[in-house]
């Protein structure tokens, strides 16, 4: 039975539902880490209990020793799993953050000089801002018709892919841009829409949103990208994790191709896998052959 760690209480101090013990926080940790990759720090229990209260209410389940057994007997493909992953990733993302970033992506795509389309992948698309970021650059950059340029944005959290297939945000969100790249790339909503936007077709066109937990045995991708993003995700791998993926995601470079990081990641350490090129930005350090 779950030993009280933390609990969240209503205004008249009744206790809000059922308490996240130890025990069951330690469940919690190993099964998102085997499952997601990702490893959560002991400070996080208050974040567990919160975020995973909601799905034991939705599915009426008293205990989180109760939900954590369901979730295990369901299997790792069950869709309550995904609800699981959904409740416990952490999605901060923003138009053109780590904006240092993308002049390097424009003099990068300007450089190309190769037939056939140009690819990006983001790796952590979040609610849509990032990949829609990289696909202005390269639009700006580039000029090209939209089938010359290739963006494919997957992220391990299904609801925050549907919100960025979508592509609509409040007018906030895009208050930083100056006047003519709204102009250019996005739709000012009206009447019931008022006080939103919606990126444009065309640009909306540049990109494929898919499903994708990056620690999946093999990864759906054969073409090589000439740019990735992969920024504050492996924040949250523990090292072995970290160069595991690392590895694989230079693989996927394209000869000559960046891989653009968090400002607080760093790999200098797998110089025999990468090497720094720029402010968080790398290349494959040799020749890689296509991951299986």
């Amino acid at each position: 039975m779950d030993t009280p760690i933390t609990g969240s209480r209503d205004a008249g101090g009744a206790s809000a539902g059922p308490q996240l013990g130890q025990a069951a926080f330690e469940r919690v940790q190993s099964m998102i880490y085997r499952h997601a990759g990702i490893a959560l720090k002991p400070g996080k229990v208050q974040m567990v209990h919160s975020r995973l209260l909601r799905r034991l209410r939705a599915l009426h389940i008293d205990s989180f020793d109760r939900y954590l057994d369901q979730l295990e007997r369901g299997g790792s493909d069950s869709a309550e799993w995904q609800e699981f992953v959904n409740a416990l990733t952490t999605n901060l993302t923003s138009f053109f953050r780590e904006q240092y970033h993308f002049p390097t992506l424009t003099r990068h795509l300007q450089s190309l000089r190769k037939p056939g389309p140009v690819r990006i992948w983001c790796a952590a698309a979040s609610t849509g801002e990032e990949p829609y970021s990289i696909a202005i650059t390269a639009a700006d950059a580039l000029g090209r018709p939209g089938g010359e340029v290739q963006i494919l944005a997957t992220d391990i959290d299904t609801r925050v892919l549907d919100a960025a297939q979508r592509g609509v945000y409040p007018l906030d969100a895009v208050e930083r841009l100056d006047t003519s790249m709204l102009k250019r790339h996005f739709l000012r909503g009206k009447g019931a829409n008022d006080g939103f936007v919606r990126v444009s077709q065309a640009l909306r066109q540049l990109v494929t949103f898919r499903q994708l937990n990056l620690l999946e045995p093999t990864w759906p991708m054969r073409d090589r990208f000439d740019a990735i993003f992969c920024r504050n995700v492996l924040i949250y791998f523990d090292k072995p994790t970290q160069m595991r993926v690392v590895q694989r995601l230079a693989a996927c470079l394209a000869p000559g191709g960046l891989l653009f990081v968090g400002h607080s990641e760093n790999f200098t350490q797998m110089r025999d896998c990468v090497e720094l090129t720029g402010k968080t930005v790398y290349r494959a350090a040799r020749p890689s052959p296509v991951p299986p």
